[in-house]
This record gives C-alpha cells, sequence and structure tokens, in this order.
C-alpha cells in the first residue's frame, strides 16, 4: 500500500551526490526508497520495526 506513503523526507546529512535514501511515515509504518529512483520499488517497514532498526544503526555509529 505505497499509496498511503507521502511527504517523503531526505536526510540533511545527505551530500549533493544524490545517493540517499527518502523516508515516509505512515500511522503504521514506514518506506523507505532510492532518492534517484522515486518511482522505482519502496522498502516497507511496519512502524515498531523501524524504530528497533533505527535504534540499531545509532548504537553501531
Amino acid at each position: 500500500m505505497t499509496s498511503e506513503l507521502s511527504d517523503w523526507k531526505k536526510s540533511s546529512y545527505s551530500g549533493v551526490e544524490g545517493d540517499c535514501v527518502e523516508v515516509a511515515m505512515a500511522p503504521e509504518r514506514v518506506g523507505v526508497r532510492d532518492s534517484k529512483n522515486r518511482d522505482g520499488h519502496v522498502l516497507e517497514f511496519p512502524a515498531e520495526r523501524w524504530v528497533d532498526f533505527v535504534a540499531v544503526l545509532r548504537r553501531l555509529s
């Protein structure tokens, strides 16, 4: 149900080369896509799993 995902955001840490991902949030899920291929595939995560994923990334960085 990608159609429910809108208001895509790109990190302010993104470089000018455009090698970035964009994230959109819906009430129950989060979508992630390649900023260079906005019409391409979207990875979708349940919202609670996205929170866990981001927490792991923060611990590893």
